[in-house]
C-alpha cells in the first residue's frame, strides 16, 4: 500500500474496514491484557526497589476520527500513569495520523509526518496495511491482537538493554522566539551499528470535544501527543553530544510539554535507547 493510497482513502478504506473487524479483535485482546496488567499494579509497585532503568518506547498510531481508537488512547494513558512493568520505563508516544480527517472530523493533533512515519513502519515491518489503532513497540514489532499478550510483549522489550540517553540544559524561550533548547547526550554505542538521534516534542496531556464524525459527542483525552520529531544527529560507535532547538507552534502551552530523545537505527528500525522529560516539571 502506498502513502498516496493512505492519503486518498482508497486502500485506506480497506484499512478502515480492517480496523473495525480485525482491529476490533486487537482491541478486545489489548483491553483484556490491560485489565490483567492493572489488576497487578499495587503488588508490582511495591516490588520496585529502585527507579525504572530500561526504557521501552510504545508508539500508538491513532486518530480522533476513528471509533476504535478511544479505548486504545485510554490504554496508553493508563500505561503511562501506572508504569506496570518492573524495571522498565514505558515511554509512550501518541501519534495522530491525518488520513481519517476527511471522514467528518479533522483531528486537531493530526499531522502528515506521523502518517508518513506509520507508512514507513508498514513497509519496513512488511505489514499488510496501515490501520488505527496500531501499536509499535521499540520500533521492532507490532502488537497484534492474535499475538503475544500486552504484558509479555512489554516485558520482552524491557529485557533488551538500551544505550543510556540523557537530556541536559533544557530551557524555554516562549516570550520571544518561542523555542525549546536542550542538549542530547548518548553514551558510547560500542559495536552497535550507526543510528539516528531524534528529539520529539509532545503535548503532555490534552482534551478534545469531538463534534462530528465517528466519535461525535465524545470528550477524548490523550497523553504525550507528538507535535514534532526532529533529527538532531547521527550516532556511530562513539558517544554523542549535541545541542538542539525546537520551535514551539503558535498557541502551544509551554507548561504542558514533554521532550523525548530517542536513538533509532535508520529507516524506522530498532530503537536503541530513549529518555523522556516533562518540561513543565
Amino acid at each position: 500500500m502506498s502513502l498516496r493510497d493512505i492519503r486518498r482513502g482508497g486502500a485506506n478504506r480497506c484499512s478502515h474496514a480492517n480496523s473495525k473487524m480485525t482491529g476490533g479483535r486487537r482491541l478486545a485482546i489489548l483491553t483484556l491484557a490491560a485489565t490483567a496488567v492493572l489488576s497487578q499494579l499495587a503488588g508490582k509497585a511495591q516490588e520496585l526497589q529502585s527507579p525504572p532503568v530500561n526504557p521501552v518506547v510504545v508508539e500508538l498510531f491513532t486518530s480522533e476520527g476513528c471509533s476504535s481508537c478511544p479505548p486504545a488512547d485510554a490504554l496508553l494513558e493508563r500505561m503511562d500513569a501506572a508504569q506496570p512493568i518492573p524495571g522498565a520505563q514505558l515511554i509512550v508516544l501518541s501519534e495522530h495520523v491525518d488520513y481519517w480527517d476527511h471522514d467528518g472530523w479533522k483531528d486537531p493533533y493530526s499531522s502528515s509526518f506521523v502518517t508518513e512515519r506509520q507508512a514507513e513502519y508498514i513497509r519496513v515491518l512488511r505489514l499488510n496495511t496501515a490501520y488505527t489503532p496500531q501499536i509499535i513497540i521499540d520500533g521492532t514489532f507490532e502488537l497484534q491482537g492474535n499475538g503475544a499478550p500486552l504484558t509479555e510483549s512489554l516485558r520482552k522489550a524491557s529485557a533488551t538493554r538500551k544505550i543510556p540517553v540523557h537530556i541536559r540544559s533544557v530551557t524555554l524561550d516562549f516570550n520571544g522566539s518561542r523555542v525549546l533548547r536542550g542538549r542530547a547526550e548518548v553514551e558510547s554505542a560500542g559495536e552497535k551499528s550507526e543510528a539516528n538521534v531524534y528529539a520529539a516534542l509532545a503535548l503532555d496531556h490534552v482534551e478534545s470535544q469531538v463534534l462530528r464524525g465517528e466519535n461525535s459527542g465524545k470528550r477524548l483525552t490523550h497523553v504525550s501527543v507528538v507535535q514534532e520529531i526532529t533529527k538532531i544527529g547521527k550516532l556511530t560507535r562513539g558517544s554523542f553530544s549535541q545541542d538542539f532547538q525546537i520551535k514551539l507552534k503558535s498557541g502551544m502551552d509551554p507548561t504542558n510539554l514533554r521532550l523525548i530523545v530517542f536513538v533509532q537505527t535508520p529507516n524506522v528500525g530498532r530503537i536503541l535507547g530513549a529518555v523522556a522529560l516533562k518540561v513543565n516539571n
